[in-house]
C-alpha cells in the first residue's frame, strides 16, 4: 500500500473528483444524500480532505452548480458556433443541450440534469440560474426574443422534466423536431 504521506498531492484532480461525485450523488440519490462523508467515500479521501476543499456543504453544492453551468454554457456556445443560421441559434443550442435523444429510457447524468436537480431544492441556485439565463437572453435579444422561441425553450424544459420523472408516453424525437422547426426563420 502506498504511503499517503509520500503520495504526490494533486489538489485540482481531487477537487474535480469531489465535484463530479457530488453531482453523481445528487442525480442518483438526491441532494439530501450529498454529505461530506458520502462524497469522501466516493472519492476515496477523508472527510477532512473534502473539508480542505469546501468549508461547507453549501460551498460544495455551489461548486457543483457552477461547474454544471459552465459545462452547459460551453455546450450551448459550441452549438451556436456551429450553427450557420443566426435566428434562433441560442434556442436551438439550448434545446440540444437540454433534451437527450438517447433511447436508454433514463435521464443520463449530464450538466443540465444536475442543474435542474440542484435548482429544485435551492432557491438561491434558482436565482443564479435565472441571472445566467436572463443575461444570455439579453445577449441574444436580436435573434432569440420571439414568442415561438420562448415556447420552444419552455417545452424543452418540460420534456426534460418528463424524462426525469419517468413519463415517456410521447415520441420524444418527433417533439424535438417540432421544437427545432419552431426555431427556424419564417
Amino acid at each position: 500500500m502506498e504511503n499517503a504521506y509520500k503520495r504526490k498531492k494533486q489538489p485540482e484532480l481531487i477537487r474535480r473528483a469531489l465535484i463530479e461525485q457530488a453531482a453523481r450523488i445528487t442525480l442518483e440519490e438526491g441532494l439530501s444524500k450529498v454529505t461530506f462523508q458520502a462524497v469522501a467515500d466516493a472519492v476515496g479521501v477523508t472527510k477532512g480532505g473534502v473539508m480542505h476543499h469546501f468549508s461547507t456543504k453549501d460551498a460544495l453544492i455551489l461548486a457543483v452548480f457552477d461547474d454544471a453551468v459552465a459545462k452547459f454554457e460551453a455546450e450551448v456556445d459550441e452549438a451556436m458556433r456551429q450553427d450557420p443560421v443566426a435566428y434562433g441559434a441560442f434556442t436551438r443550442a439550448y434545446i440540444n443541450a437540454t433534451i437527450s435523444l438517447s433511447e436508454k429510457g433514463q435521464v443520463e447524468m449530464n450538466h443540465q440534469a444536475t442543474l435542474y436537480v440542484l435548482m429544485l431544492g435551492d432557491s438561491h441556485l434558482r436565482e443564479l440560474w435565472s441571472e445566467w439565463f436572463y443575461a444570455r437572453l439579453a445577449r441574444h435579444q436580436d435573434t432569440d426574443d420571439a414568442e415561438d422561441l420562448c415556447l420552444a425553450r419552455l417545452a424543452a424544459d418540460g420534456i426534460w422534466l418528463s424524462d426525469f420523472s419517468g413519463i415517456q408516453n410521447f415520441n420524444k424525437a418527433a417533439l424535438y423536431q417540432r421544437l427545432i422547426a419552431l426555431t427556424q426563420p419564417r
